[in-house]
């Protein structure tokens, strides 16, 4: 659909305004503006313009955009609203105008005759093949309505895991940034003017006091250097990783580590448990349920995990035979899906564990938070006290010879 730019005035107040539209025509873009007490003064198509583009690339579709676009569509379809009237509405519902382009193109496809599962399909860089599978078994089921507020509630929950982190390693990334650079600063521009003269008096000065001369002399000639090798590092690094082997060790090193390991295994358990529950109560059966699950889990190891858990189940064994048998997945796991299987009521049980995952996962994140400070108190106090006695000491103990 076309993008186009209006300039309006309120016909209460003469208030202008202006902005981006989309819309299927100049006319319905006049009858939206006037529905909204608005006389339209200009109206030009931007769809291919520099301006449209720079909008599109400063304005990109986030998951917080997504989770509360699921939610209303949710909520509408719930309420029997058509689908095509559902879009259009949530077209003026965001301000984000990358997102107000995509629904409209969905309202389009849609409105022509496609399904709507095959009209997300065509956009994967959005919507996961999780997302289009959950959409396209509530149209197969009659039940779309239910499967979008499956949908929209577990988004929610991934997103607000997700914050929860991010805002967890806000604080101490801040202070390490910090760190290194009041530590670039001192080595670059203080320590040399600290030991300048003791280095003149020719005084035999400590081990600790020649390696910080050295590190600093280094830092100081080699500055470019420096910037150039860790530029060059991080793209190093972030290409053997794009790798098969680098992302398999990754993610490897990522459950091993200590601390964090268990807090990336909850994570992983949870988004686990959480999509398959949601793939399961949409509908879909067992072995599509795993074959995507596997593809969002996020880590390759629980990847290939749930890719021999499929197979052993295409040769009629249980889920948890697998399970069972790997270092990576806490026994309880594997002992509740067996209950559940037992039962026919396995995406109620895996509901319980994403739960337990859940609670577990709020209280190391709240752990963390609270052992950071003083731990980065620590570091701190030890890069102090290691400058103190490298440089201040030779300094206390020239002095004193006067």
């Amino acid at each position: 659909m076309p993008i186009y730019k209006y300039k309006a005035r309120n016909n209460n107040t003469g208030r202008k305004k202006s902005g981006l539209l989309v819309g299927l025509n100049e006319t319905e873009i006049t009858n939206r503006l006037r529905r909204l007490n608005l006389t339209l003064d200009s109206l030009l198509d931007v769809s291919n313009s520099f301006e449209a583009k720079l909008n599109f690339f400063l304005n990109p579709i986030k998951v917080k955009d997504l989770v509360i676009f699921s939610r209303q569509f949710a909520v509408m379809i719930s309420a029997n609203m058509p689908v095509v009237e559902s879009l259009i509405i949530l077209i003026d519902q965001t301000n984000n105008v990358t997102l107000k382009k995509l629904v409209a193109d969905l309202a389009y496809d849609v409105d022509s005759g496609s399904l709507l599962s095959d009209a997300f399909a065509r956009r994967p860089k959005v919507f996961s093949e999780f997302f289009v599978n959950i959409i396209k078994s509530g149209e197969t089921s009659g039940k779309l309505d239910e499967v979008l507020t499956y949908l929209a509630d577990e988004m929610e929950k991934s997103y607000d895991m997700s914050s929860k982190i991010k805002g967890a390693m806000i604080y101490p990334t801040f202070i390490l940034v910090g760190l290194t650079g009041v530590g670039v600063v001192l080595m670059i521009y203080v320590i040399p003017n600290l030991t300048e003269v003791m280095v003149e008096t020719g005084m035999e000065l400590p081990l600790s006091t020649r390696i910080i001369i050295a590190v600093s002399n280094f830092m100081k000639n080699y500055i470019l250097l420096i910037i150039l090798a860790l530029v060059a590092l991080v793209f190093a690094i972030r290409h053997y990783i794009s790798t098969k082997t680098g992302r398999y060790q990754l993610d490897y090193l990522k459950l091993k580590m200590p601390v964090f390991g268990k807090l990336f295994k909850y994570i992983y358990l949870m988004r686990f448990t959480r999509s398959l529950s949601t793939l399961l109560k949409g509908g879909v059966n067992i072995s599509r349920s795993l074959e995507i699950t596997s593809k969002v889990v996020g880590n390759v190891i629980y990847r290939d995990l749930i890719i021999e858990t499929l197979d052993a189940i295409n040769d009629g064994g249980p889920i948890s035979s697998v399970m069972e048998a790997s270092p990576d997945v806490p026994k309880m796991v594997p002992q509740m899906i067996s209950i559940g299987e037992r039962t026919g009521k396995l995406d109620s049980v895996l509901d319980k564990v994403t739960e337990f995952y859940g609670r577990e996962s709020d209280a190391m994140l709240a752990n963390l938070s609270a052992l950071m400070e003083p731990l980065i108190m620590v570091v701190m106090g030890v890069g102090v006290g290691i400058v103190v006695a490298a440089v201040l000491m030779p300094m206390y103990n020239m002095a004193s010879q006067f």
